[in-house]
């Protein structure tokens, strides 16, 4: 996946998709939403209920950004949710996000690249990531690397955009997410290359039964794919 957001820049796919998300930041969840019409709350709470049954203690959340699936997870009654991300931005945003809601006891979020993790091995017992495995540098390292620091039994959930293959949604979401969605997210985030870069990275990311493969040579057994909302969005499940 060669997808960069700055494609008159140098720098590496982890450099510029720091910068990008650093300058978007303001804006993040507000776009995040309004792109979605909101659906994106119920792909998150869908992934978390997932993790129910397991009642993980120790969470690991990672691209965590402004800390939404951190926020999202606290209904499994963790005792600690750990979020990391290589944007500053995205973190000074969560962080006050966490403040507000009082939660900073439970919820901590720090600087850190997801395939580099500085956590010791077998250590949390379920990690969790929404829409930010199409982000890695190197999608296998970075899965790998969570399933390093996962206990044994333990469950990790991905949420991450699919690509529709139904007629005629396909061509309508296809047309939305090319034309209209990069429209949007320019006028209300100034920043002309990130909402182009979404649909072109989303595009080049191995969805489906192809990501199921990888998920599978970086550790996970017992994987599963969901598919929600036409084929828009896809929940992965792993296992150690």
């Amino acid at each position: 996946m060669n997808v960069v957001p700055y494609k008159d820049k140098e720098g590496s796919k982890r450099e510029q998709v720091a910068e990008m998300f650093d300058n978007i930041s303001p804006k993040y969840d507000l776009l995040n939403h309004l792109l979605s019409a909101g659906v994106d709350i119920y792909w998150r709470k869908r992934a978390i209920k997932l993790l129910k049954k397991q009642a993980p203690k120790v969470i690991l959340d990672i691209a965590t950004g402004t800390g939404d699936f951190a926020i999202e997870a606290l209904a499994l009654k963790p005792e600690k949710i750990i979020g990391v991300d290589i944007s500053e931005g995205m973190l000074a945003v969560g962080r006050e996000k966490i403040a507000k809601l009082g939660k900073q006891d439970i919820i901590t979020l720090q600087s850190g690249d997801s395939e580099n993790l500085s956590f010791e091995s077998n250590y949390f017992d379920a990690i969790i990531v929404s829409f930010g495995v199409r982000n890695f540098q190197n999608l296998l390292a970075g899965l790998s690397e969570m399933n390093r620091v996962m206990k044994p039994d333990g469950t990790c959930v991905v949420v991450e955009f699919s690509k529709p293959r139904s007629f005629p949604f396909k061509q309508f979401y296809n047309f939305y997410f090319k034309y209209i969605l990069p429209l949007i997210g320019k006028s209300v985030s100034k920043d002309s290359s990130a909402y182009t870069y979404l649909p072109e990275s989303v595009q080049a990311f191995p969805d489906g039964e192809a990501f199921l493969e990888i998920y599978k040579k970086a550790g996970f057994i017992n994987t599963k794919c969901i598919t929600l909302t036409f084929g828009i969005c896809s929940i992965y499940i792993g296992q150690k």
